[in-house]
């Protein structure tokens, strides 16, 4: 489990910036989701659907959203929208590599290489427990949170 060690900066849920290693958080359930670009309508209309149901979720699990973003472009998506939760910056893809989501991908034609939307429950001791890959973002929490209170 490479992925556990990999150290990637981010924000916390207040905001200020830290290094971040999914092994910080050995002990708890972690809700991991990867997408593809900040204050974008799919990924905000994701986003704030993790926020919404924050309360519901962080009584089961710690929740992280990562994709290539730069911090800078993370602190402003988390204000506009007003995040409540961790969000970790891949700018080299090195965890979405691990997570197998960096992949070709194709719009209007054209193809190129991004973040395949996908989302990982991992449990206390960072195991791969649930995945959904290729995610379609409506109702794409509530899926989660079944899952959680199983």
């Amino acid at each position: 489990m490479k992925y556990l060690n990999i150290t990637l900066q981010g924000i916390d849920e207040t905001g200020e910036e830290k290094a971040f290693r999914l092994s910080d958080f050995t002990g708890k359930t972690v809700v991991l989701y990867f997408y593809p670009k900040d204050n974008t309508s799919g990924c905000t209309q994701e986003a704030c659907d993790f926020r919404d149901n924050f309360n519901r979720l962080t009584t089961r699990a710690v929740v992280i959203g990562v994709s290539p973003d730069s911090i800078n472009s993370h602190v402003k998506f988390k204000e506009k929208q007003n995040l409540n939760f961790i969000l970790l910056s891949d700018p080299e893809h090195k965890l979405a590599e691990e997570f197998a989501v960096w992949g070709e991908k194709s719009m209007y034609g054209k193809k190129y290489f991004g973040i395949i939307r996908s989302t990982f429950i991992l449990d206390e001791r960072g195991n791969i427990i649930k995945e959904w890959r290729k995610v379609k973002v409506k109702g794409h929490v509530e899926e989660i949170l079944q899952e959680l209170i199983k």
